[in-house]
């Protein structure tokens, strides 16, 4: 058996301002793309696909009660999805659990023509990009 590759991410940890929010939102989004329930703590949760896995944390040292995609920083988290009906799938169920669809007017191509994407934003102004597979 091999381990992971070399360069490849182990993890990325989110600093949330409640996070039970946060389970809601991104929690139902990661299991519906595969991942698992990997630790769970007083202030934090983490998701686990493959090797790497996903930490979300309502830290005491935060600064701000919102994240804002626009300063420097994080800006998204872009996920793999299986094809363009999933992408859909994902897209409609995401409001019931606190995301809502960014840039309507352009869906599914705000990225471009040749990317079939949907772009949510939960609560507390969290970005995920949700791309479909390119049709071969």
């Amino acid at each position: 058996m091999t381990g992971p590759v070399t360069g490849t991410l182990h993890h990325v940890e989110i600093w949330v301002p409640d996070l039970a929010r946060a389970v809601t939102s991104f929690g139902w989004l990661l299991e519906a793309l595969g991942h698992t329930e990997f630790q769970r703590w007083n202030t934090g949760r983490s998701w686990r696909l493959g090797a790497t896995y996903l930490v979300l944390e309502e830290s005491p040292a935060l600064t701000s009660d919102r994240h804002d995609r626009c300063r420097p920083g994080l800006n998204h988290l872009a996920f793999h999805v299986q094809d363009a009906h999933a992408v859909e799938a994902l897209a409609a169920e995401a409001p019931r659990h606190g995301w809502s669809l960014m840039f309507p007017d352009r869906h599914p191509h705000a990225g471009g023509e040749q990317t079939y994407a949907a772009y949510l934003e939960n609560t507390d102004g969290f970005e995920v990009e949700l791309v479909a597979a390119p049709r071969t």
